[in-house]
């Protein structure tokens, strides 16, 4: 598959082989998300924290690679506690209301790290170049 793609700062793409972000054409596709924290720092405190942390390293993929934000179309959010979803649609509705993509929000048994509250899929169309 032809493509570009953005490797972003998670551990885990080297290790497992994947992209943080790939462009095939029009359409970007934003890999499974977690609130990593930046070279040096921490992680994020609470589920709106860390979903604004999901969402700057998921539209840092998009910018990387011709996008942004309003170029998103749909979204995924993995959670692990049903209490959070407010938090977390709040900072949603921050990151990628004004696009209003399709969304969806699941509850499941945990993350690969116990400490992550959410986990974020993207995907956009880019029509311009």
């Amino acid at each position: 598959m032809n493509g570009t793609r953005h490797h972003g700062v998670s551990p885990f793409e080297e290790k497992y082989g994947f992209a943080r972000a790939v462009r095939v054409g029009e359409r970007v596709e934003i890999a499974g998300t977690a609130p990593v924290p930046p070279v040096g720092g921490s992680l994020a405190s609470g589920p709106f924290a860390q979903m604004m942390r999901c969402g700057e390293i998921a539209i840092e993929g998009l910018v990387a690679l011709g996008g942004s934000a309003s170029d998103v179309v749909r979204t995924r959010m993995f959670i692990i506690n049903a209490d959070d979803a407010d938090e977390i649609g709040r900072a949603h509705k921050a990151l990628f209301g004004a696009s209003e993509p399709a969304s969806t929000m699941v509850v499941v048994a945990g993350l690969l790290d116990p400490k992550w509250l959410v986990e974020i899929e993207v995907e956009a169309i880019v029509n311009h170049q």
